[in-house]
């Protein structure tokens, strides 16, 4: 019975590759396989002036800033090495030597 099995089982995988070699049809005499690759687009979006706090102004954002007085717009008093920068209708509160960003506030 045992011999009987391994035979079987031999059999059987011997023959997957020889029947799944039978089921591709060749390419007809003269032309050749065309492959179809799908093709994926993407849209990619990029969104500049997320300010989050803790994120550093780049150079070329610290030059589009002016300076804000916080009295006119009703912003608190910036701590000692801070100021108050508008960027777009963003105002900021970045770090003088460091450029970090401490607070954010959208103008209204």
């Amino acid at each position: 019975m045992r011999k009987l099995f391994a035979v079987l089982l031999a059999g059987s995988v011997l023959a997957m590759p020889l029947a799944a070699a039978a089921q591709i049809k060749p390419a007809p005499a003269g032309k050749q396989a065309v492959v179809q690759k799908e093709v994926v687009k993407r849209k990619v979006v990029i969104r500049k002036g997320g300010w989050v706090k803790g994120r550093r102004l780049s150079a070329s954002d610290r030059r589009r800033a002016t300076d804000v007085d916080y009295h006119a717009y009703r912003l608190s008093a910036p701590p000692r090495g801070y100021h108050w920068v508008r960027i777009n209708s963003n105002f900021l509160l970045v770090g003088i030597t460091s450029g970090l960003i401490s607070k954010v506030h959208e103008a209204r």
